[in-house]
């Protein structure tokens, strides 16, 4: 059960919970348990040091590493000190970590060993950061983390919250190639909570062993950590995804609940002698953040033999937006490509290019409209205002409405990729490109690709005499943005169409690789 009475702000978890539940288990990382009192006392330690280092209320404090549970702790810590936790892609290349550090004005910085070399490189270039705290210790000119938190108090510091006060920062790519900073408030996370507690996906029994393996620098894997937390469940954390690792987890942790993206429940599905594993223990599988092949989901569903519950939302909804139920599953109810029915306190239209609502049945721009959108993007009120009008978010995917409200996403109105999860937008890594030596123009489109939904294509037109081999234009990229966003392959034209303002016409390249599919996602 999700008491938002008790808990109107992320700070409050810990607290709470720690009286409910003492030292019953909340998390579970590598073999070694935190317990909800552990979790509270040294996210409160965590305050009081980050504001014994100055750190005031709005401030933004950095988390790079993977999955760990140190991550909650810190995150809670933060949000004691009334700052947010900005949490990094720790796939980024050096010089977008440096961007997003610069950007984020952090003041603190929370890095794991296996980034301490990356940071060291770009520390200069980040003027706001005035300390940095090694998380796995042993480091010459940094703060060692866990004796720096076990020397603080362990007192709660009882700073007032505001509902409107940022508590995470998540950062989404833009289609001007800069990240924009994520607004998250302590209200959107109560809205995403009230609504939550209403749809079974949502609901985990005191106890309950939930896989919490997805990135935490994405909203997927915060949400299901923090509904873990909040329901008195314990939290099973996954450092990184490894699908030998995830299927052992399962069976020696008896997991009940956990959310994955389709690239990695076809991982699974293909991992040898997954049929021979025991998911007796599984109750409900929640998949989202892109599209699932049917033949995937019911593949998914013989071997797991659990329920199976999609959810659908962005980073700038704190994840929320509509839900589709065990039953709707059936393949009998023909709602397979659906991406389910919008959230009881939630409302979604499909708009066309004059924001005026189209017909049932009929494409247009899916807006969305809850207490869970977010507050806006970090300094940028110019891009705020263009997604955010009249409390309506525009998602930039298209889609539309059946007869019995249920939703299907049709083609990205925006240009943006979705490969394995993980949001690419084209001109991002149109810009990486451009600085070859060899090329003179560039487009870069998503194309079908079986194991990931869609994968990142290339399209170059060669200066005059060259022909770059595909492999040294993909290295190229590699050098420049994290390994995810380069192209997984390259393709050569004599010229890129474009219209009369000289935009490229990324819907005209992307027909041919696209044609005779059913839907223009992966």
């Amino acid at each position: 059960m999700i008491d938002t009475k008790a808990m109107p702000f992320l700070a409050d978890i810990p607290r709470h919970q720690a009286a409910l539940y003492g030292s019953a288990t909340a998390m579970w990382f590598e073999g070694q348990e935190t317990t909800f009192v552990q979790l509270d006392s040294r996210s409160n330690q965590i305050a009081n040091g980050l504001i014994a280092l100055g750190v005031k209320p709005e401030d933004r404090v950095a988390y790079l590493g993977k999955n760990m549970d140190v991550y909650y702790e810190i995150l809670f810590g933060a949000n004691k000190a009334r700052a947010a936790l900005a949490a990094m892609n720790n796939r980024l290349a050096a010089p977008e970590l440096q961007f997003v550090l610069s950007d984020s004005q952090a003041v603190v910085l929370f890095v794991a060993r296996e980034y301490y070399e990356i940071i060291e490189s770009i520390l200069a270039e980040c003027p706001t950061l005035k300390t940095v705290i090694a998380i796995d210790g042993d480091h010459s000119d940094w703060t060692d983390f866990t004796p720096w938190r076990d020397g603080q108090d362990v007192a709660d510091p009882k700073l007032s919250h505001d509902g409107e006060d940022d508590v995470l920062q998540l950062y989404t790519s833009g289609t001007t190639g800069l990240p924009k900073g994520v607004q998250l408030t302590n209200n959107n996370f109560l809205s995403f909570f009230e609504q939550a507690a209403e749809l079974i996906w949502a609901h985990y029994d005191v106890g309950d062993p939930v896989l919490d393996a997805m990135p935490l620098f994405h909203i997927a894997g915060v949400n299901i950590g923090l509904l873990s937390l909040i329901q008195g469940a314990k939290a099973v954390i996954l450092r990184e995804i490894h699908p030998i690792h995830i299927l052992d987890l399962i069976e020696q942790q008896k997991i009940r609940h956990g959310f994955l993206v389709p690239a990695v429940i076809l991982m699974l599905t293909q991992t040898p002698g997954v049929r021979e594993r025991d998911f007796s223990s599984y109750k409900i599988m929640s998949y989202g953040a892109s599209p699932i092949a049917e033949s995937l989901l019911l593949e998914a569903a013989d071997i797991f033999g659990c329920q199976f519950t999609q959810v659908y939302g962005l980073t700038e909804t704190t994840g929320g937006a509509t839900y589709m139920l065990p039953e709707a599953h059936d393949p009998a109810r023909g709602k397979l490509r659906s991406c389910g029915v919008p959230y009881p306190g939630t409302q979604i239209k499909c708009v066309d290019e004059d924001g005026n609502e189209v017909p049932q049945g009929e494409v247009g721009e899916i807006l969305i409209k809850s207490g869970f959108v977010m507050k806006g993007y970090w300094n940028r009120p110019e891009a705020t205002a263009e997604a955010i009008e009249d409390g309506w978010f525009r998602s930039g995917d298209a889609g539309y409405f059946d007869e019995e409200g249920f939703l299907y996403i049709h083609d990205r109105v925006k240009d943006m990729i979705v490969s394995g999860g993980e949001n690419v937008y084209p001109a991002e890594v149109e810009n990486a490109l451009f600085g070859h030596p060899d090329i003179a123009d560039v487009a870069v489109i998503g194309v079908p690709d079986e194991k990931w939904g869609e994968a990142v294509k290339a399209i170059i037109v060669c200066k005059a005499g060259c022909s770059p081999a595909a492999e040294d234009i993909i290295a190229y990229a590699k050098s420049r943005i994290a390994g995810y966003k380069c192209p997984k392959s390259v393709d050569v034209a004599e010229v890129l169409p474009r219209n009369a303002s000289g935009k490229v016409l990324r819907r005209q390249l992307r027909e041919p690789y696209w044609e005779g599919t059913k839907r223009r996602v992966g």
